[in-house]
């Protein structure tokens, strides 16, 4: 998982992941990109900062099951230069992990760090973390907990980040898949 470069075979993935033959009219652009960075204070995790700017700035066509929010409606509100402050999966229902104050945590997860990219329903909501230890990993957010994506997790079987969440999805597969869950 490279945040800072794209790959162009992500990329190509991308486009047919999201059906985006439209040559990017669906898309930001980069001076937009920018603007919203420089807003922000962040630079977007590759390859979605690429896919925003030159492929689809949102789209119905999933992933989520609800379809990826546009950057400024899943972006907007978030506090995105304050670091995102989970490393690991925490059921706040189970423990309070080992938080001080866990309340405050839990707020912090939901607005910390990261850009919703959309729901499953029923408040199964899906983040990239944009600052932080865990930036350009996808986290599921719900309320009973908070957990991070990607095989090295367990949980799944899918590639981390931005581009493994997307492949995971467009190949057909459940979000969580691995043998151990």
């Amino acid at each position: 998982m490279d945040n800072d470069h794209v790959d162009p075979a992500e990329l190509a993935a991308l486009r047919e992941a999201f059906g985006a033959d439209d040559g990017g009219a669906s898309a930001l652009g980069w001076e937009a990109v920018r603007a919203f960075e420089a807003q922000h204070g962040v630079i977007l995790p590759e390859p979605y900062r690429t896919c925003v700017a030159e492929v689809t700035d949102g789209s119905s066509q999933g992933p989520p099951e609800y379809g990826l929010v546009a950057l400024a409606e899943g972006g907007g509100k978030q506090r995105l230069a304050e670091p995102f402050p989970l490393t690991r999966m925490w059921l706040w229902e189970q423990d309070d992990g080992g938080y001080e104050d866990p309340g405050a945590v839990i707020e912090q997860v939901a607005g910390d760090g990261s850009i919703v990219l959309g729901t499953d329903g029923c408040g199964m909501d899906w983040h990239l973390i944009v600052s932080g230890p865990h930036r350009g990993h996808i986290w599921q957010i719900t309320g009973e907990g908070a957990v991070p994506f990607g095989a090295e997790f367990g949980h799944t079987t899918a590639e981390p980040g931005f581009a493994g969440w997307v492949r995971h999805w467009a190949d057909g597969k459940e979000w969580f898949d691995s043998p151990a869950v």
